[in-house]
């Protein structure tokens, strides 16, 4: 058998108490109370306000050959699918690549312009992993959040690398990663400060 070459890995941004999202999301205000206004909010804004100072982290995110979500990062749409949501992104997101979404409802896929296909999964964290890397062939799967997702993903040791993306900020409350996660070891493997965050990588060892 060959062995799998593509990585799993958890990319997410967090305040620096942990939280990757405040209270009170809402449909404008996806990261909720953040203490910023628009989609990115305060948390996201060393996406949206400084993107050359962090190309090279942005560049490691589109490299993906697929992706996993949990339905809350999707959108704000709660329950049986009663109106048609293809996400925060427009009609072209960024992913240009299938993304899979954990749900508990059963929905068609959607595909949109650029590449991007949403599949959703109703069977839980591992089948939807499983047809990310198939989908994914050799290149790497990530599974950007939010911080719920990922606590399963690295609760249920399927990930070989965590990347933090850590704004300026505390929030206090909210969706918070580590949650429920039991203690892991962590090899540092690099880190660079940058205006609005600061970037660490870690490997998740056995």
């Amino acid at each position: 058998m060959t062995a799998r070459t593509g990585r799993v890995i958890c990319d997410i941004t967090v305040s620096a108490d942990g939280y990757s999202a405040g209270l009170h999301q809402t449909e404008a205000r996806p990261f909720g109370d953040d203490g910023g206004d628009g989609t990115g909010g305060r948390l996201h804004a060393w996406m949206f306000d400084t993107p050359e100072e962090n190309r090279a982290e942005a560049d490691l995110v589109s490299a993906a050959g697929a992706f996993v979500m949990g339905r809350n990062m999707f959108g704000p749409v709660r329950g049986p699918w009663d109106r048609q949501w293809n996400g925060w992104w427009g009609e072209n997101p960024p992913f240009h690549a299938p993304v899979f979404v954990l749900t508990h409802h059963a929905r068609e896929p959607q595909p949109m312009d650029g590449g991007t296909t949403f599949h959703f999964v109703t069977e839980g964290v591992e089948p939807a992993l499983a047809r990310a890397r198939a989908a994914a062939g050799d290149a790497d799967v990530l599974v950007l959040g939010g911080a719920h997702t990922v606590n399963q993903y690295l609760a249920a040791g399927l990930v070989d690398e965590l990347r933090l993306h850590i704004a300026p900020l505390t929030l206090g409350a909210g969706t918070r990663l580590f949650e429920g996660v039991p203690p892991l070891d962590l090899e540092q493997v690099r880190s660079r400060p940058a205006t609005l965050a600061t970037h660490l990588t870690y490997r998740v060892l056995p």
